[in-house]
């Protein structure tokens, strides 16, 4: 039997050959284009999107009417680490183990590629409607959007920055914050794939139980990386959350506590799907555990 990683890699791979296409024959100009796609097309586990079309399938899509849609989830997800490792954010100079974009575009073309792709994830899911249908794509479209945008993902940037070598965050605080930065975009794409698929209200909020659960399991793992993994396996620099004063999970409850806290809450993500069944629904549970159990 395929290992968790295999089975991600097989979704993943659905994934890849459509993001290698989405922005060509586009009428944008060939600087940009090659800035935007250099961060695109840097591999990644494409875990966003695999949650979405996992989702979509589990409840009822057939075919690959949903990759669309999943694919600009990771076009979202890749504005907002172009954006993040500039010098006024981050300042990460490394990304999956290749130059972050601005250290080889330059900053006011990384900002740019960051505004492409965002904005073309958009486009790219608006024009699902005629396979999925416009009401189904409409809402998920609103979901989407208020996770990306500034009571979601960019709010949570905003919190991060605010809380940069701040000596006094508590654990709320950091909790609500990487549950608009991290969790909101993951509790998204699994909303969005029930969404897609007309699922009944219980079942979307199903998905939504699992991907708050799996979000914040995942971002204290990252945290815990952060401090205790290694560089080459991450692609990205380690200990660059104590360098610039961040305030995580392990600053506050210590690596012990932080992984069993994360452990705790992928059991609750477990729990909120064992009544499905299918190759979705078990891969999706071999994945809550394979979030706590990476090392990358």
């Amino acid at each position: 039997m395929a290992t968790v990683k295999e089975r991600l890699q097989a979704y993943g791979g659905e994934v890849e050959d459509r993001l290698a296409t989405v922005l060509r024959g586009k009428d944008i100009p060939v600087s940009l284009l090659e800035a935007m796609e250099y961060s695109l097309m840097a591999g990644g586990k494409r875990l966003r999107p695999v949650l979405c079309l996992c989702f979509a399938r589990m409840f009822g899509v057939t075919d690959l009417a949903a990759v669309d849609f999943a694919c600009g989830f990771e076009m979202i997800h890749t504005y907002s680490l172009i954006h993040d490792d500039l010098p006024a954010m981050d300042d990460d100079d490394l990304r999956r183990g290749m130059p972050s974009n601005h250290k080889v575009y330059g900053e006011a073309m990384a900002i740019l590629a960051g505004d492409g792709l965002l904005t073309e994830a958009f486009r790219l899911m608006a024009g699902c409607g005629e396979k999925l249908g416009a009401e189904r794509v409409n809402m998920a479209l609103a979901t989407a959007a208020t996770a990306a945008g500034a009571a979601g993902m960019v709010g949570g940037q905003a919190l991060d920055m605010a809380y940069t070598a701040k000596t006094d965050v508590t654990l709320d605080e950091l909790a609500v914050m990487q549950a608009k930065k991290t969790g909101a975009l993951l509790t998204a794409v699994c909303q969005c794939g029930a969404q897609l698929a007309g699922a009944s209200q219980a079942d979307v909020s199903q998905a939504v139980t699992y991907g708050q659960a799996v979000g914040a399991a995942f971002q204290i793992v990252d945290d815990v990386l952060d401090l205790v993994g290694d560089e080459k396996t991450l692609g990205k620099p380690v200990g660059s959350d104590v360098e610039q004063g961040k305030t995580t999970y392990p600053s506050l409850m210590g690596v012990d506590a932080s992984m069993e806290l994360a452990g705790k809450l992928i059991s609750a993500a477990v729990a909120s799907i064992a009544a499905y069944k299918g190759p979705e629904a078990d891969f999706l549970r071999d994945l809550a555990q394979y979030i706590v159990d990476r090392v990358s």
